[in-house]
């Protein structure tokens, strides 16, 4: 990293790929700023505490892609690693030794730009759900030292920024009985979750120490279908653009009616995957025409309308010489499990 963004840089950044998130990106900006001016003030000789950060959000508010872009401007390694993964290990200890050395190969062997990297942890929540209190509290116990920073045969962790993410499902619940007045109960979910602080945590199921460690909390919320449109068209590397471009290369003019947006949207919110799934529905209703037009010389313009994305019509397609519908043969909707990746969210 030459030069260190001020909070306003990086803000200005996410905007240009994250949409929405007003508050997130704010709070992240400054974390992020305060964790590698923190970096550069030790060579000072001046001891400040590393603060790592909680991300609280719904499935598909885009913790992984702040995340990921961030590593991305400033120009550090990042690995990601899953709590599932940690839940379900017979050893803490090997899961960490995995996570380090993830991120010495995201370096690219390099140990030093390693030591300033981040390490992603993904559905930490995991670590205190569906499994019992007593394993719970061991496996935070085991990741405390890790995460604070400590001198490592391995890889020193002082300097690492650990960012930890979760849909923290049921969080609301505890948020609304400690707030105990009926406006609460006129709050959605995320609304409520939002208000989360770190005594909710722990009764959530995080040990005090856990939370000890990560001071800063980031506050995700549920994307609603304009904030979709506007993922799926305004971003430098927005899904609507890089499909456009692709059609481009043919020689075709691809265009998307609003209509059409909006139902991808609609589908997305009703996987309940939020922007997590975008590309999917995306992809799979362009499938067909993506096979077909290869072979077509004389297309110019294809035009996307919402019953094209219901599954009910087809695309409208202009040709050289003349204007006539395509025949497309509809997909077998998927199931969502099979429409909730995306790596973009």
């Amino acid at each position: 990293m030459n030069k260190l963004p001020t909070p306003t840089e990086i803000r200005a950044h996410l905007d240009e790929y994250v949409i929405g998130q007003v508050d997130a990106k704010k709070v992240l900006a400054v974390a992020v700023y305060n964790h590698y001016k923190r970096i550069g003030a030790a060579d000072a000789g001046i001891d400040i505490k590393k603060s790592n950060i909680m991300m609280i959000g719904p499935t598909g508010s885009g913790k992984t892609h702040i995340v990921t872009t961030l590593s991305k401007m400033l120009g550090v390694p990042i690995f990601m690693a899953d709590s599932t993964s940690i839940v379900n290990s017979p050893s803490v200890a090997l899961e960490i030794d995995k996570m380090l050395d993830g991120l010495i190969k995201e370096a690219g062997g390099d140990k030093k730009k390693a030591e300033t990297g981040i390490i992603f942890m993904d559905e930490i929540d995991k670590l205190v759900t569906g499994i019992n209190k007593v394993r719970g509290e061991t496996i935070q116990q085991a990741l405390l030292k890790t995460i604070e920073g400590t001198p490592n045969p391995k890889l020193d962790t002082t300097n690492v920024l650990f960012i930890v993410g979760g849909a923290f499902v049921n969080l609301a619940g505890i948020v609304m009985a400690r707030l105990g007045d009926s406006s609460a109960g006129l709050l959605s979910e995320t609304e409520l979750a939002k208000q989360a602080v770190p005594d909710d945590l722990k009764k959530f199921g995080f040990i005090p120490e856990f939370v000890g460690r990560l001071p800063v909390l980031v506050h995700l919320e549920l994307l609603c279908v304009d904030a979709l449109v506007e993922i799926l068209t305004k971003p430098k590397n927005a899904i609507i653009k890089q499909y456009q471009k692709m059609f481009e290369l043919d020689g075709i003019e691809l265009v998307f009616e609003q209509e059409a947006l909006e139902e991808i949207a609609k589908a997305a919110i009703e996987l309940k995957t939020g922007a997590r799934s975008l590309r999917t529905i995306v992809e799979e209703r362009m499938r067909d025409l993506m096979y077909e037009i290869p072979d077509s010389t004389n297309i110019t313009k294809i035009t996307i309308t919402g019953d094209v994305i219901k599954k009910v019509g087809k695309p409208f397609v202009e040709y050289i010489e003349a204007n006539e519908e395509i025949e497309i043969t509809p997909l077998k909707p998927k199931t969502p499990r099979e429409a909730s990746a995306n790596a973009d969210y």
